[in-house]
């Protein structure tokens, strides 16, 4: 198996779909007295956008133009070489996309039509995209479907056809395909289709209703609009494709018949801490397979480096440092603000310049305001490791998460809306302690100091990933938060 063959420069990137192409040539080429399964995922056209010399001023369309001209022919060449092999009357293949356009990169990004959203979002524009699939002795030519699918039934469709079956275990939430492709069925195989966002269920679709339970960014990179924070919010795909006229009021059986086939499937993979049967694999320690100009992320006990990233070495003990969050907010261009008079009600301060807490004691310090008994105060970090301070049930607890350990220690708040002063730390070997005011403090045992620093963004009154903890808050935190620090 391969690695990294070589690392381009600026002028390779140019030749990028070439190199590509070369190699799935080469590759059908000896594969072709066996079957053969080949994956070839283009990087055009997502930015940067690097033509090749022979595509530049191809298009009608710019660069992004020229790019998808470059990848129309890419794919001749592959059609091409299983015409010459005589392999096309025996080869399925499915040409198709990740996600929808990057909307923010303008020209670069691409263009969703008439769909609503872009790239990172659960709008038809984030995740609906085209698909082609050629198959000349089995697929009759011209024809169309319109039933929902997705890549994940690409996996259970490529196994029927090729004699074998889905294994019981674990479970694979794809569908086989193969009756739409062959013109025997025009059914969607699924009950319904569901829309995440990380491990939120952020929609779900049956027929042509889409039920949005959750307020929906518009693409990444770009907050919701004020119609997206209404919910719930029905939409008829078929009446209308960009999801702009909210029906739910209109069928209250429709919504009451999707909001429990959500229910059921968050119970089952979904929400803040997901009871999955089918956890995601996790890596605690990922070594790049290049050199890479990002900041070096702290590791230990990697078992071995790969040979083309440099090797870190041990540091020193580091020395104290206090972080006064609020300033950092206000001084951070891309710290993404919702602040008055000097409280924050929420805040992000991206990963690279949040607090550095890696294998380091830390106390974290804050004012809290709010009468709301479920609410994210504090987040950073994700499934693998991190920290959160959040109110549930009326309960304050701090929580540190240690991969799929998470130690709590939780306290009474009070229900009465005024300023409390919350202290919350981490100790030397693990101890969490955390205190109310001036209420004798609470302690819990962790596994040891957060060895690894999150590589999450550093939420205030949200947590806007993966999260951290168990939470039982709906919606942002309503109240006010100030003096928060670190040290």
């Amino acid at each position: 198996m391969k690695k990294v063959e070589r690392l381009l420069d600026e002028a390779d990137q140019d030749r990028i779909e070439e190199i590509y192409t070369d190699e799935a040539v080469k590759f059908i080429r000896g594969s072709q007295e066996k079957p053969f399964f080949l994956y070839f995922p283009h990087t055009a056209v997502h930015t940067p956008i690097h033509p090749g010399k022979a595509f530049q001023g191809s298009s009608q369309n710019g660069r992004f133009g020229d790019w998808v001209q470059e990848v129309d022919a890419s794919v001749g060449r592959v059609f091409d070489t299983l015409r010459e092999l005589q392999l096309d009357q025996n080869t399925l293949v499915i040409f198709t996309s990740d996600n929808g356009p990057w909307l923010i990169k303008g020209p670069d990004g691409g263009s969703a039509g008439p769909l609503r959203g872009g790239k990172g979002s659960t709008w038809e524009g984030g995740v609906r995209v085209p698909t082609l699939a050629w198959w000349p002795s089995k697929i009759a030519p011209g024809s169309v479907c319109d039933a929902v699918a997705g890549t994940i039934d690409v996996l259970p469709t490529c196994l029927k056809i090729a004699g074998a079956e889905v294994p019981a275990q674990p479970v694979i939430d794809g569908r086989d395909l193969s009756p739409l492709l062959f013109g025997q069925s025009k059914d969607s195989p699924r009950e319904a289709h569901y829309y995440f966002s990380s491990y939120n269920l952020q929609a779900v679709r049956q027929g042509p209703w889409k039920l949005a339970l959750e307020t929906q960014r518009e693409t990444m990179g770009k907050d919701a609009a004020s119609d997206a924070s209404v919910n719930p919010r029905l939409y008829n795909l078929d009446q209308e494709i960009g999801e702009r006229t909210n029906l739910a009021a209109q069928h209250p059986d429709i919504v009451a018949k999707l909001t429990a086939l959500a229910d059921a499937m968050t119970a089952e993979i979904g929400g803040n801490e997901p009871k999955s049967r089918r956890p995601p694999g996790e890596v605690e320690n990922p070594v790049t397979l290049y050199p890479t100009s990002d900041k070096p992320k702290e590791r230990r006990n990697a078992k071995q480096s790969s040979p083309l990233a440099p090797r870190e070495e041990p540091s020193a003990p580091k020395a104290p440092q206090t972080y006064d969050v609020s300033a950092m907010l206000r001084s951070q261009p891309n710290a993404h603000l919702a602040e008055q008079d000097g409280y924050f009600a929420h805040a992000t301060l991206d990963a690279e310049n949040a607090p550095q807490i890696a294998d380091t004691p830390f106390t974290l310090t804050c004012e809290v305001t709010t009468a709301q008994r479920d609410a994210i105060l504090i987040a950073h970090g994700g499934a693998s490791t991190g920290y959160a301070l959040h109110l549930s049930g009326g309960k304050l607890i701090w929580a540190i998460r240690h991969g799929k350990t998470l130690t709590t220690a939780q306290t009474d708040y009070p229900a009465d809306n005024q300023p409390h002063r919350i202290t919350a730390s981490l100790g030397k070997k693990g101890p969490l302690t955390l205190q109310l005011d001036q209420n004798t403090p609470v302690t819990a045992t962790s596994p040891s100091l957060i060895r690894t620093q999150p590589k999450e963004d550093f939420c205030l009154g949200h947590d806007n990933k993966v999260p951290v903890a168990s939470y039982t808050a709906k919606g942002k935190f309503e109240g006010k938060l100030r003096l928060v620090s670190i040290e």
